[in-house]
């Protein structure tokens, strides 16, 4: 199958800041990125995508003559998949409205059948948080069915319940992990330091690092060669980031190459227990997400300096450097620079950018470059 996963323009713009570096498909939510659910349960050697002209050198398309178009922003069930494997050609799913998959050689839907079954799909900031725990229960089932877990030889960690997956090459020491609560996936050469204590439903993927001491609760997922420490709750972060200090971080999506400055602490309830308004890039204006506990959304290559307070539903965007006194704005916009309203220059930030890729063994390449560039001069000039 030669599957293709296409953003919905009106997705992906309620989706920003995240969707300005990438699909919406390789969102992180569960253990697997979108792509990779869809993947997995189609059987595919690979997918390609179809998203805006910016990215295409990054996550190009890749056309045959029969294609399965898939909505970027729709997260997979057994449902789904058996009505995308029956599709015939020229033959489109839609849900009240929305399309959720196609076939056909071209990107053009003309026999239209409506889904009778319930989705979810991804059409606003919250959902990635407020979906996590139950896509983490689904990928473990899909990524550890018939496999046998390497499991730990240390004594010293405590393990509650059955539902622990560990593969090749984790190590843990002297940590507390509770699956009573929800499965727990090791990835592979994670680590968990001594002391930690976990509770499911969890996932910590590959090269990623649980620090000493750190208290992680259910429905957080740290996507790989991240490091987090301190409190986490119903978080997720997406990889190549940091929260590696004491502070607390709850209801909150963090990006790529992200660091939190030690004791940077997220609010994710406000003190008269009302709905939180978070920042809509379409609207241009604060909306109510209809949620009480919303916390923190931050897009690729942002940094908080050390205790770093940020309020319930603050939105960063691309590549902010957040310091100075009080709480930073709800809505920091791209490239700001501290707390005087100054952008960040692009040579600054080029530098940044491959220092701290580079610190997590990448390259900040032309390709890369070029993408921040592109939303750099798109967003501020």
């Amino acid at each position: 199958m030669n599957i293709i996963l296409f953003d919905s323009p009106s997705h992906r713009k309620k989706l920003l800041p995240l969707a300005y570096t990438r699909p919406v498909a390789e969102f992180r939510v569960g253990i697997l990125t979108i792509g990779e659910k869809w993947q997995k349960r189609l059987s595919a050697s690979s997918v390609s995508w179809q998203t805006e002209a910016y990215l295409s050198e990054k996550f190009p398309t890749k056309i045959s003559k029969d294609n399965f178009w898939i909505n970027g922003a729709l997260l997979p069930d057994n449902q789904l998949v058996n009505a995308i494997f029956t599709l015939s050609t020229n033959n489109a799913l839609v849900k009240n409205g929305v399309l959720l998959a196609y076939r056909g050689a071209h990107f053009t839907p003309n026999i239209v059948s409506e889904f009778p079954y319930p989705v979810t799909l991804i059409n606003h900031l919250w959902d990635i948080f407020s979906n996590n725990g139950e896509q983490i229960r689904a990928d473990f089932e899909l990524i550890t069915a018939g496999r046998r877990s390497y499991g730990t030889s240390d004594i010293y960690t405590a393990i509650y319940g059955n539902e622990l997956f560990v593969e090749e090459g984790a190590v843990m020491k002297a940590a507390v992990i509770n699956t009573e609560t929800g499965p727990v996936y090791i990835g592979k050469n994670a680590e968990i330091k001594p002391g930690a204590v976990i509770e499911g439903p969890f996932a910590l993927c590959e090269n990623s690092r649980v620090n000493m001491g750190a208290k992680i609760r259910g429905n957080t997922t740290v996507g790989p060669h991240s490091v987090v420490g301190g409190e986490v709750n119903n978080a997720v972060i997406f990889a190549n980031s940091n929260k590696g200090h004491e502070g607390y971080l709850g209801n909150a999506v963090i990006g790529e190459w992200c660091n939190l400055g030690a004791d940077t602490n997220n609010s994710n309830l406000k003190n008269n227990f009302s709905t939180v308004r978070v920042w809509d890039y379409v609207s241009k204006t604060y909306e109510n997400c209809g949620r009480t506990n919303c916390g923190l959304f931050m897009g690729d290559h942002s940094k908080t300096g050390i205790n770093t307070m940020v309020n319930t539903g603050t939105v960063v965007g691309i590549a902010a450097n957040i310091f100075g006194t009080g709480f930073p704005p709800k809505f920091v916009p791209s490239f700001s620079w501290g707390d005087k309203g100054e952008i960040f220059d692009i040579h600054k930030l080029d530098e940044m950018a491959a220092n701290w890729m580079k610190s997590k063994g990448k390259t900040y390449n032309e390709t890369e470059r070029n993408i921040l560039h592109h939303i750099y001069n798109n967003e501020i000039r």
